[in-house]
Order: structure tokens, then sequence, then C-alpha cells
């Protein structure tokens, strides 16, 4: 599954990148979760792509963000407009990272996993987030969702994340079912007590 995801995004890197600058529907949700963190804080951005809308956004904030995507075109671009920040070419999943982070986000990335592996991923939050720590992350719509040909699961039951959750240490601060402003997504926004 990683390679059929990192090759769509590989094949459509360049308009993945231009059309994703165009739209920044989650600014609000970005600037929620910004704002709980210490300022110069770290972040790790999960599936960062090319850093363009979202990196910036964090990175002009004065946050330091780490970046994992499987993409090396994605990361490629991120190492080329943002270069004082760390970027991997990784699968979230397997990606060993140091130290504790104040931030972990996760926007359109978890869905490219099946449902376990999201379960899953919700858990390395937790061990990855510094006590007190934000995550913010979304999750698909109950129906199926396309992405171009790259794979996408549909949701886990929200009972089923909030075990994830409870796992993890994490506490829940908000969650939208499928929020019509953000196309359908699930947002979810929690804490590390």
């Amino acid at each position: 599954m990683p390679d059929l995801i990192a090759a769509f995004y590989e094949r459509q890197s360049a308009k993945i990148d231009s059309d994703r600058r165009k739209a920044f529907t989650e600014r609000a949700w970005l600037d929620r979760f910004l704002q709980a963190l210490p300022k110069g804080g770290r972040i790790l951005d999960l599936g960062c792509g090319a850093g363009d809308p979202i990196s910036r956004h964090i990175i002009d904030r004065g946050f330091m963000v780490s970046g994992v995507d499987l993409s090396p075109k994605m990361i490629a671009l991120c190492r080329t407009r943002f270069p004082r920040h760390r970027w991997i070419t990784a699968d979230m999943r397997k990606v060993a990272m140091d130290g504790f982070y104040d931030g972990v986000l996760s926007w359109d990335s978890l869905f490219h996993l099946a449902g376990d592996a999201q379960a899953q991923m919700i858990e390395r939050f937790g061990a990855w987030l510094a006590p007190g720590g934000r995550a913010l992350f979304n999750t698909s719509p109950a129906r199926t969702m396309h992405f171009g040909d790259a794979p996408v699961y549909e949701s886990l039951d929200p009972a089923a994340y909030r075990q994830a959750l409870i796992r993890a240490e994490l506490v829940e601060i908000d969650f939208r079912a499928e929020d019509a402003s953000m196309g359908g997504r699930s947002i979810w926004f929690v804490r590390k007590p």
C-alpha cells in the first residue's frame, strides 16, 4: 500500500502542489491548534506533502517543523522552500522520531491507511507528544472518499478512534463529525495531559 500512495504523489506532485496552495480551508483549525503551543515549539507534520500551505503557516508563526512524507518529490519541495526545518522521506507508520513534540499534525494523511493502522498511528501520536502537547488530525467521511487514484479508506467508527485515544493517553478537546466546511472530513483535536 505505501508504494501505491507514494507512486500517486510522485506522479501528481506538481498538480497536487499547485492545487493545494490555492485552498487553505483548515486555517482556523490550525490557528486553534497552534494557539495552545509554546512559541518556537516543535511540530511534527505527518503526511506534510510539499509543505504549502500548512507547514508554511506553522513556520510563519515561529514554530520548528519536522515533516514526514512518503513522496521524495514532495519532501524535495519542502527542503527547497524551508531549508532550516527537518524533512524526512518515510512511511509515518515506521519512522523513528527523536525527542518529544509540542504538537503533532496529520492532515489529509491518515485516510490513506487501513483502519487498524489509523488507530495505531493515534497511539504513536501519544508517544511523540510532550506533556501538555496537542494533536490535530482529520479522518475521511463515513462514505468512501476519492483522492485521485491513491488508496483512501473509510474512517473507523468514532468510538474506535476514542478507544485509540484512551490507549494513547490523549484527551479529546473537540470533535467535528463530517464537517461540511472541511469537505466532509471529521476533525479531531486532542491533548496529552
